[in-house]
C-alpha cells in the first residue's frame, strides 16, 4: 500500500533521479512511458515501477473492449495489437422492457466503433515497446512510501530487481530508493482491494466474467442489455463472446457454483434468444463492482485510469476513460515535468472525467433494478435509437469521450 507523506524536501543524494516515476505498469501506466518517450522525454528519465513482471502480466487471460479513440491512441505508440476484434454495432436494450438503441459505425463512417482483445496481449505489446525504447524499469518491485517535498518526491520501494534500461537504485537491507520531478500513479487495483476515495460507492453487484459460444453468433455485433440486477454485456471475440454479466453477490455465488450447462440455460434466459442458445463456456471468475474515484492531484503527484477512477463496467469506459488520461498527461509532461503541468492536467481533464463517472454511475443504479420507472427506460432507448443527433451523442461518448 503506498502512503504519500508531505515533507520539506525529498533529496537523497545517493538515490537515483528520475523526471517521471510511473507506479504501475499496466496498460495505462506503460502507455504513457511510451508516448512521452515518443514525444521527446529520455527514456532513461523515466522510471516505471510494477509489482508484476511482465511474464505474469501478459498471460492475464480477461478481455477488454477499447474504443476507436483509445485505438488511435495505442497506434500512435506502435502497441496496437493484431488479435483484435472490432466492434460494427452496439445493440442496447432492457431485459422485458420495450425499446432498444443499436449504434452502427457506418453511421459514423468509422471501420469499427470499438474492439475487443485480450488483455494479456495489449499489455504485450506495450511491453515490448517500452523494453524497445529503453525505459527504466523495476519490477517486480512494490512502492512501499511516498515522501513529497518541495521540489522532488522520494519513492521507497521493496523488492525492486533492475530491468531494462535501469540506473541501480540506492539500496538498503530491505528496500530501494528512488527519486523524481513528478509521479504519477496508474496501479489502481480491483475495487474490492482499494481504500475509499472521494467518490465512493458499492453497488452490490458482481460482475462474472467468461469466454462464451452461441449457436447462432452475429458478427461484429456487441450487446448491452439491462437487466433488473445490473447489465449483461456480450462482446464479439473471435468466433466467442467476452461476457461481462453483472448481479447481485447472492446471485453471482449461485451462478458460480452451477455446472456449464446450467449456467449457459440461465444466461439464455436472462440474455434472450437473438443470438440462439450459448453452447459453451471457459471457467467463470468473480469480481465486486463499485465506484471510486477522486481527480485530486498535489503539486507533484497525479493519478490517472484506474488509479484516479475505479468506475463500473457499463458501457466499456474504464481503460478507455484511462487512455485518455494518458493522451492528455503524455502531451503537458512532454512540455516539463513540473507542477504546473499537473495542475493543467486536472483542470483539462475534469469534464470528460466528470461526465464519463456520472453516465456510468447513473447507468450501474438506474437500469439495475425492476421499479415501474423501467418501462419509461425502455421508452428511452427506443427514443435515442429514432432520434440520430441523441445516438451520435452517446456513440460519440462512447468511442472519443467528453472532448
Amino acid at each position: 500500500m503506498n502512503t504519500l507523506n508531505q515533507a520539506a524536501s525529498a533529496h537523497d543524494d545517493n538515490a537515483p533521479s528520475y523526471d517521471i516515476a510511473i507506479c504501475g505498469a499496466g496498460p495505462a501506466g506503460m502507455a504513457l512511458a511510451a508516448l512521452l518517450a515518443r514525444r521527446g522525454t529520455p527514456a532513461q528519465r523515466i522510471a516505471l515501477i510494477d509489482a508484476k513482471t511482465l511474464e505474469q502480466a501478459s498471460n492475464d487471460p480477461r478481455s477488454i473492449a477499447l474504443s476507436w479513440g483509445s485505438r488511435q491512441i495505442l497506434e500512435e505508440i506502435g502497441a496496437w495489437p493484431a488479435a483484435a476484434t472490432a466492434i460494427h454495432q452496439i445493440h442496447v436494450s432492457r431485459r422485458s422492457q420495450f425499446g432498444r438503441s443499436l449504434i452502427d459505425r457506418d453511421e459514423h463512417k468509422l471501420p469499427a466503433l470499438g474492439y475487443v482483445l485480450r488483455y494479456g496481449d495489449l499489455v504485450t505489446a506495450l511491453g515490448t515497446v517500452c523494453q524497445r525504447a529503453g525505459i527504466a524499469t523495476l519490477r517486480p518491485a512494490r512502492v512501499e512510501a511516498i515522501a513529497e517535498g518541495a521540489d522532488a518526491v522520494a519513492l521507497t520501494i521493496a523488492g525492486a530487481a533492475a530491468s531494462t534500461g535501469a540506473t541501480p537504485a540506492a539500496a538498503t537491507a530491505d528496500a530501494t530508493a528512488i527519486t523524481a520531478a513528478i509521479v504519477v500513479q496508474a496501479e489502481g487495483g480491483l475495487f474490492s482491494d482499494q481504500e475509499s476515495k472521494a467518490q465512493h460507492r458499492d453497488y452490490q453487484q458482481t460482475a462474472i466474467i467468461a469466454q462464451v459460444r452461441s449457436s447462432r453468433p452475429i458478427a461484429h455485433r456487441a450487446y448491452e442489455r439491462f437487466t433488473e440486477q445490473g447489465p449483461l454485456a456480450l462482446l464479439p471475440q473471435g468466433e466467442e463472446y467476452s461476457l461481462v454479466w453483472c448481479v447481485r453477490p447472492e446471485t453471482a455465488a449461485r451462478l458460480q457454483a452451477l455446472d456449464d450447462a446450467t449456467f449457459l440455460a440461465e444466461l439464455g434466459a436472462a440474455f434472450g434468444e437473438r443470438l440462439g442458445t450459448f453452447t459453451r463456456s471457459s471457467p467463470r471468475l468473480a469480481f465486486p463492482l463499485g465506484l471510486n474515484a477522486d481527480p485530486r492531484s498535489t503539486a507533484r503527484t497525479v493519478a490517472i485510469g484506474n488509479a484516479a477512477q475505479t468506475l463500473h463496467p457499463v458501457a466499456g469506459q474504464g481503460l478507455n476513460l484511462g487512455l485518455r488520461d494518458v493522451a492528455v498527461l503524455a502531451r503537458l509532461l512532454a512540455q516539463g515535468a513540473n507542477p504546473s503541468m499537473l495542475a493543467q492536467f486536472t483542470e483539462l481533464r475534469r469534464q470528460d472525467r466528470n461526465t464519463t463517472v456520472r453516465l456510468t454511475d447513473t447507468m450501474a443504479r438506474i437500469f439495475a433494478n425492476d421499479s415501474p420507472a423501467q418501462a419509461l427506460l425502455g421508452l428511452s432507448l427506443a427514443a435515442i435509437d429514432m432520434v440520430g443527433p441523441a445516438r451520435g451523442v452517446l456513440a460519440e461518448l462512447m468511442m472519443y469521450g467528453r472532448r
